[in-house]
């Protein structure tokens, strides 16, 4: 089982815990949202820096990383699980990083969907903001963990365009979303992403590790109330009022 997998379904489990009677005793706290740290394909001291910062997982942005190298991140992160973006990848490659200790891959809707039948892997998808409102629901039905909304090449910032991208993810699904963000956010700018019903942020490789601390402590001050999340079905109340019946306006008539 995936560590990633089981991270995200504590928070889930944490959220409806806070909606109902709390506990006497008091349990661990889980995050508002997960921190995600972007990793270089070939930089191993990148990993070391993720038990440091308390990051919940990494995530190799790149198909650069060979087995051998894989096998030294998954080594230096200790207990953080890290998980690969294999875009195009064959079964076999995957089967290769999974041997390495990956725990988790992210891949694109072109991946060969034998892919989806894997097992022993967190299996996530990443999907583009071009990607139609149907296709984006049909994703429901794929056996996947959870998706990744990726933003616009050149994006140097969070967008207006990837905030309505994530909640549309979030509205449709009812699975796990992730935003991966271009570059480091301002605190107003995580609470847009909490606000819309991300549960987790990628931060981008190469970041330092103040600044990855830092990210992590602003993720940690999110409020854990109430947010926005998947609309629930709502009741259908009587419709009273509107045109009256052929039969109802004889019986006013005859009274």
């Amino acid at each position: 089982m995936s560590k990633f997998v089981d991270k995200l379904q504590d928070i889930s489990k944490s959220s409806r815990a806070r909606m109902g009677f709390h506990p006497s005793v008091s349990e661990p706290r889980s995050p508002a949202i997960l921190l995600i740290a972007g990793l270089s394909p070939a930089q191993v001291k990148e990993a070391r820096t993720l038990a440091d910062v308390k990051a919940d997982a990494g995530l190799v942005l790149s198909e650069g990383a060979s087995g051998k190298v894989l096998k030294q991140m998954v080594e230096a992160a200790d207990s953080v699980p890290v998980g690969v973006f294999v875009k195009g990848m064959t079964e076999e490659r995957i089967s290769e990083l999974a041997s390495a200790g990956c725990d988790f891959v992210v891949f694109d809707i072109r991946i060969p969907a034998t892919v989806l039948h894997r097992e022993g892997v967190g299996k996530f998808l990443m999907m583009e903001p071009s990607l139609d409102q149907g296709l984006v629901r049909a994703v429901n039905s794929l056996e996947i963990d959870g998706v990744f909304v990726s933003n616009r090449d050149g994006d140097s910032s969070v967008t207006v365009e990837q905030l309505l991208t994530c909640r549309r993810c979030v509205e449709l699904l009812e699975k796990p979303v992730m935003a991966i963000l271009p570059s480091s956010v301002t605190k107003a700018v995580l609470i847009d992403l909490w606000q819309v019903g991300v549960d987790g942020v990628v931060a981008p490789s190469g970041q330092s590790v103040e600044a990855l601390a830092e990210l992590r402590k602003m993720t940690g001050d999110l409020p854990r109330g109430a947010r926005g999340r998947r609309p629930k079905a709502g009741v259908v109340l009587p419709h009273y009022g509107g045109n009256i019946t052929e039969e109802e306006d004889e019986e006013e008539e005859g009274t």
